[in-house]
C-alpha cells in the first residue's frame, strides 16, 4: 500500500534490473526502487528496506538506459495567461535551464528539446502536441514563494539575482517544482546541479519540430540511418558530450554575428593548423565527464568512473599544453577554461587500483599504501591466511598422516580433512565439524582464532574500503563545478574540432555572415545528399537580396526542386552555427526564424487530414515570419482541388510579398504561379533544367533563371515503373486536356474506357449569347443595340456577385 492506495509490487534478480527498467519506462511507467539498507547479519527480524529512488522516463542516468550522443531532459511547466515558465533539467549531466515563453510556443519549446517527460500543476492540463510522459505534480510547489524557497536552499544563496532570473517569476516557479521532484524521486542531494541559468529561446535562430523534422537535422525521414542526417554527416566528435554538444548547436543556431565569427574563426584556424589531429587524439581518451560528475553527484558513480576521471584528468592536462598553440580568441578562451585539477587527479591514482571492481562493496578496489588502517587489515587477515596455509604441512608432520589436508567452504569455514582409515591418529583436541562417506572433518580452537580474525579482517578491510571510495566520490562532487567548467570546455573544443575535420574532408569554404537580408550561394551543394549519391552532385547558384526575395521553383518530378530548398536552408543553419558550408562561397544574412512547409503526413490519432496540416504550418509560417525569417514552401496547396490550391498557393506568395516579406523559396507545379514575377517587384523565377531525348528526358538538376511549363510528370511516372499502358493513356489525355484548354475539343470515349468532358474555360452566358450573334446580318443600329443590352447584364451579373469573386489582381503597395 501506498498513500492508501494499491501499489503493483515485483521482485527481481538485481543483475536483470536494468532489462526490466527499460521495458517499464518505455510504457510510460515511474519505478520505485527498493533495496535493503541494512546488513542481514545485524538486523533483529525482517531486514529493512526502504525506496532509494524512483526511475521515471525524465530521471534516466543509468548507462545502459540513457543514449550516450542524446541528453534526457526532464521539464517543467507553470501556465499563466500571456507567457509560461519553462525548466528543464538532465539528471545525468547536472544541466539546468530556465526561461519563459509565450503560451503559443510553449509545446514547440518542449518538441525542439525533446523532452522526455513534463511535470504541470495537476489542476491545469496540458495543451495538445505536449511530447514526452506527463506527469502530475502538487500545484502549490509551482507557487513562487515556495518555489524560490526551494532554489535558494538547494544552491545555499539568499536570493536569485545573481542567477539571471529575478525577473522571471513563472520559470521560477517552474525550475523550484522541478527541483523538489529531483530531490523527491533521486533521494539525494543532487550536488552536481549547482547552478541555474537562463536562456532565451528568442536569442538564436528558432527552428521549429517541422523544420527539424522535414530537413533530418537529427532524425531521417525515412529508416533509422543516422547517415543520412546533418548530424550524422558532420558528427566527428570524439567525446559524448561533443556529440551531444553538436545536436544542440545544429537546432539552435546562433543570432550574435560576433560570436558566430568567433566560431568561424576557431574551425578556420582548426581546418588550417596543425594541432587537430593531436587534440583530437587526446580527445578520444576523455571520458565523459559531464556524466561521470553527475553520477558523483547523485551517489551512484563506481570505481571504474573515478578511474575514468583520473586518467581525463591527465589527458586535460596535455591538451592544456596543446592549447597553448591557439591563437584565435574562442580557442585561447578555451585553453584558458581546462582546468586538469592537478590534486584531485594525483589522490585519485594514489587511491585507486588501475582495474577495479565494478562494485566498490566487493573490495579490491583501494591501492595498498593509501591507508594505513586498512594496510594492517590486510596484513592481519594475510598473516592468518599464510598461518592455515601452513598449517596443513605442520599437522601432517605432527600427526603423521599424510593424507590430511586444509579446506574451506562458505558454510563450514577453514577445516581439517581426514580420511577414514586415519581416523584412530585423530588428536584429542580436533574437534568434529562434518562427516562424510569417506572422511571426517574437523577444526581445532586455535583455527576457529585465525579464521574469525580474518573474517573480520576482511569484513572490515571491505567496510574501510568503501568508506574511502566514498570519501573520493564526495571530493568529485564537491569539485563539481569546476570540472562540469571544464567538461564544457572539452565539448566546445570537440564540436569545433569536428567541424573542422568534416569541413576539410568535404571541401566546405567559410561563409561571409552580414546583417543584411541577403543569401548569395555559388556552387552550393545538399550537405547530405551529396554524401550518399553514387554519383557528383550538381552544385546549384542562389542570389536573394531586397530586390529578389521570393523565389518560384518550377520543373519538373524528381528534378530536384526538394533537394535545392532544403540545401540551402541547412546552408543557412550550418553558418549560423558557426561551420563552414559546402559552396564555393556564400554570403548569408542573419536569420531569425526558419520556416519549412515540406511534405506533410495524415495525424489520424488527431483528427487532422494531410490538407489540414499543411495550412496549420501554412498560418503558422504567415503570422510569424518577419523580414529577416527564411521560409521554404514545397507544394502548397496540392493536398486540394486543383483551383482551390492554385489560388490559396498565389494568395500565400501575395501575403508574404506584402507584410512579412521575408526571403521565400516557393517550389511549386503550377506555372501560373511564375506570373507574379511581372507583376509583384521581388518576386523571380527560377527553373530545373531537364533535356529531353526522343520519348525521354534527361535531369541535369541545374538550377537556371527563368520559368518551366512543363512538370514532366508522365515521365516520372515511367521511370517509376508504372505500366506502359498507363503512361501511353496519360498522354492521350494530357494531349486532349490541353487541346481542350485551347479551345480545341474536348475529350472522346476510347475502347472501354468512360471519358469524361472536362473543359478547363466554361463560357458564361452572354459569351455564349455573343457567339452566336450573325453580325453580318445586322444593320450597325442592331448591333450597337445588342451591345448596349450584353454590357447591361454583365453590370447586374457583377453587381449581384461582387461578394463571391476571387481575383488575381496586383496588391496594394505594387
Amino acid at each position: 500500500m501506498a498513500k492508501g492506495r494499491r501499489v503493483p509490487m515485483c521482485g527481481i534478480p538485481h543483475q536483470t534490473l536494468e532489462t526490466y527498467l527499460s521495458r517499464l519506462l518505455e510504457r510510460g511507467y515511474r519505478v520505485a526502487i527498493c533495496e535493503q539498507v541494512e546488513d542481514p547479519r545485524k538486523a533483529k527480524g525482517l531486514v529493512r528496506r526502504e525506496v532509494v529512488r524512483v526511475v521515471t522516463p525524465g530521471t534516466v542516468t543509468s548507462e545502459s538506459l540513457v543514449p550516450a550522443r542524446e541528453n534526457v531532459y526532464l521539464a517543467a511547466v507553470n501556465p499563466a495567461q500571456d507567457r509560461w515558465g519553462v525548466a528543464v533539467a538532465d539528471l545525468s549531466t547536472g544541466e539546468f535551464r530556465v526561461t519563459e515563453v509565450p503560451e503559443e510556443a510553449v509545446v514547440q519549446e518542449l518538441q525542439r528539446l525533446g523532452v522526455r517527460e513534463v511535470l504541470y500543476p495537476q489542476d491545469h492540463p496540458l495543451p495538445e502536441g505536449t511530447p514526452g510522459a506527463r506527469t502530475p505534480y502538487e500545484a502549490w510547489r509551482f507557487e513562487p514563494q515556495e518555489a524560490a524557497r526551494v532554489l535558494c536552499d538547494h544552491f545555499q544563496v539568499v536570493s536569485l539575482e545573481g542567477f539571471g532570473c529575478a525577473g522571471m517569476p513563472r520559470g521560477v516557479a517552474a525550475a523550484g517544482a522541478l527541483l523538489q521532484y529531483l530531490r523527491e524521486t533521486q533521494r539525494s542531494g543532487l550536488r552536481h546541479i549547482h547552478r541555474l541559468q537562463v536562456y532565451r529561446p528568442q536569442d538564436t535562430l528558432l527552428l521549429d519540430p517541422a523544420a527539424v523534422r522535414s530537413l533530418e537535422i537529427l532524425h531521417p525521414l525515412v529508416g533509422t540511418d543516422r547517415r543520412a542526417t546533418l548530424v550524422g554527416v558532420l558528427d566527428r566528435t570524439r567525446t559524448s558530450m561533443g556529440g551531444r554538444l553538436l545536436r544542440r548547436w545544429l537546432v539552435a543556431p546562433l543570432l550574435d554575428r560576433a560570436r558566430i565569427e568567433d566560431r568561424l574563426d576557431a574551425v578556420q584556424e582548426l581546418t588550417s593548423g596543425t594541432h587537430r589531429e593531436r587534440v583530437q587524439e587526446l580527445l578520444s581518451k576523455v571520458a565523459d565527464l559531464e556524466r561521470l560528475v553527475g553520477r558523483c553527484g547523485h551517489g551512484s558513480a563506481t570505481p571504474r568512473d573515478l578511474v575514468a576521471l583520473a586518467r581525463t584528468l591527465a589527458a586535460v592536462a596535455e591538451l592544456q599544453q596543446a592549447a597553448a598553440a591557439f591563437h584565435s580568441r574562442l580557442l585561447r578562451e578555451l585553453a584558458s577554461q581546462l582546468d586538469p585539477h592537478p590534486a584531485l587527479r594525483e589522490e585519485l591514482e594514489r587511491a585507486l587500483v588501475p582495474d577495479p571492481p565494478h562494485d566498490p562493496r566487493a573490495g579490491g578496489v583501494i591501492r595498498e599504501g593509501y591507508d594505513p588502517e586498512l594496510d594492517q587489515l590486510r596484513r592481519a587477515a594475510s598473516e592468518a591466511k599464510a598461518w592455515i596455509r601452513d598449517l596443513e604441512a605442520r599437522e601432517r608432520e605432527r600427526t603423521g598422516i599424510k593424507t590430511l589436508r586444509v579446506g574451506f567452504n562458505k558454510v563450514f569455514g577453514y577445516y581439517l580433512e581426514v580420511t577414514r582409515p586415519h581416523r584412530d591418529r585423530v588428536p584429542p583436541e580436533y574437534e568434529r565439524r562434518q562427516t562424510l562417506v569417506g572422511a571426517e572433518r574437523y577444526v581445532t580452537p586455535e583455527m576457529k582464532e585465525r579464521e574469525a580474525l580474518i573474517l573480520h579482517a576482511e569484513e572490515r578491510q571491505r567496510e574501510r574500503e568503501y568508506e574511502l571510495f566514498c570519501r573520493l566520490r564526495d571530493r568529485v562532487a564537491e569539485s563539481g563545478p569546476g570540472l562540469l567548467a571544464t567538461a564544457a570546455a572539452l565539448s566546445t573544443l570537440d564540436v569545433l574540432c569536428s567541424f573542422a575535420e568534416a569541413s576539410q574532408a568535404y571541401g566546405y569554404t567559410r561563409p561571409q555572415v552580414v546583417d543584411e537580408p541577403v543569401l548569395e550561394v555559388e556552387g552550393g551543394r545538399h550537405p547530405v545528399v551529396e554524401r550518399v549519391l553514387q554519383e557528383p552532385f550538381v552544385p546549384n547558384d542562389l542570389r536573394m537580396d531586397g530586390r529578389r526575395r521570393i523565389a518560384v521553383v518550377t520543373g519538373p518530378n524528381f528534378a530536384g526542386k526538394s533537394t535545392y530548398l532544403r540545401q540551402n536552408a541547412l546552408l543557412v543553419i550550418l553558418a549560423q552555427a558557426g561551420c563552414f558550408v559546402p559552396a564555393r562561397s556564400a554570403r548569408v544574412g542573419l536569420v531569425d526564424r526558419l520556416f519549412t512547409r515540406v511534405g506533410a503526413a495524415d495525424d489520424l490519432a488527431g483528427g487532422r487530414s494531410t490538407f489540414l496540416v499543411e495550412m496549420q504550418e501554412v498560418a503558422n509560417i504567415l503570422h510569424n515570419a518577419t523580414e529577416r525569417s527564411l521560409v521554404i514552401l514545397d507544394e502548397v496547396g496540392r493536398g486540394t482541388a486543383t483551383y482551390d490550391g492554385l489560388s490559396i498557393a498565389w494568395a500565400v506568395v501575395e501575403y508574404l510579398w506584402a507584410h512579412g516579406r521575408p526571403r521565400t523559396l516557393f517550389a511549386t507545379h503550377y506555372h501560373e504561379l511564375t506570373e507574379l514575377a511581372g507583376r509583384l517587384d521581388g518576386v523571380f523565377n527560377l527553373n530545373v533544367l531537364v533535356r529531353e531525348e526522343g520519348e525521354g528526358v534527361v535531369f541535369l538538376h541545374r538550377v537556371a533563371e527563368g520559368a518551366s511549363d512543363r512538370s514532366y510528370g508522365i515521365h516520372v511516372a515511367q521511370l517509376a515503373g508504372v505500366p506502359r499502358e498507363v503512361t501511353q493513356r496519360a498522354a492521350e489525355l494530357l494531349e486532349e486536356l490541353q487541346g481542350a484548354a485551347r479551345g480545341e475539343g474536348a475529350l472522346v470515349r476510347r475502347g472501354r474506357a468512360v471519358q469524361m468532358a472536362l473543359p478547363l474555360v466554361v463560357p458564361s452566358e452572354v459569351e455564349a449569347e455573343l457567339a452566336s450573334l450573325d453580325l453580318a446580318s445586322m444593320t450597325p443600329l442592331e448591333a450597337l443595340n445588342k451591345l448596349h443590352h450584353l454590357q447591361q447584364r454583365v453590370r447586374e451579373q457583377l453587381r449581384a456577385d461582387s461578394p463571391k469573386v476571387v481575383r488575381m489582381r496586383r496588391p496594394r503597395g505594387s
